[in-house]
């Protein structure tokens, strides 16, 4: 949990903010299904579904913080509003807020291309772990922390699982992180505001 005013930094830069940010902010969502007490909602236009539709169902649900690029004109006096000319791309600046920029404290390695992106990624986990180095992986296949495996859904998770994820490598002292890096995510802002050490190309 952290205070909205906490992480509402880094290169974020709001049109208006309605409602204090002197709040607590228990859980980042993207959907709207998920959301619950003291969440922070982003209303993102996605090519078939506009998250500003959601807006009032998520308050219902108790989001405290809503995220979006139009205000609502009907408000929540209990809710805080921040207006921003991008909703997806502030959404990965804010959890990497959230999550303590984790990206920053290991060095992170990419692996984009056309073909080979998992095969490249897992080699360079394998050889560092041999080595005996604290490693992470993120790939299509699964994603690793050391030796323990998590399983993957995406190629690259949208940007809060992402920071959440290498958040705990971080905790568990890993030094290198291997990611996939597909074009999709790039263009989808799913790495924005990550720091990466190096990159590979297949």
């Amino acid at each position: 949990m952290k205070k909205l005013i906490d992480i509402l930094y880094n290169n974020i830069n709001t049109i208006q903010v309605i409602g204090s940010t002197d709040i607590a902010v228990h859980a980042l969502q993207l959907d709207s299904r998920k959301v619950e007490k003291n969440d922070l909602f982003f209303a993102i236009k996605g090519v078939s579904v506009d998250g500003h539709a959601f807006i009032s169902k998520v308050i219902e649900q108790g989001a405290s913080v809503i995220v979006c690029e139009e205000i609502p004109t009907e408000k929540n006096e209990n809710v805080t509003y921040i207006q921003v000319d991008d909703a997806r791309k502030t959404s990965a600046l804010i959890a990497c807020n959230f999550y303590d920029d984790p990206s920053q404290k290991l060095k992170l390695v990419g692996v984009t291309g056309t073909n080979g992106k998992t095969t490249v990624a897992t080699l360079l986990y394998e050889l560092y772990k041999k080595q005996g180095e604290k490693v992470g992986l993120l790939s299509t296949i699964e994603n690793k922390i050391n030796n323990e495996i998590i399983p993957s859904t995406h190629t690259t998770p949208n940007p809060i699982e992402l920071n959440a994820l290498l958040k705990k490598m971080v905790d568990a002292n890993c030094d290198y992180v291997f990611m996939e890096v597909s074009s999709h995510a790039i263009d989808q802002d799913r790495i924005t505001g990550l720091k990466f050490a190096g990159a590979a190309f297949t």
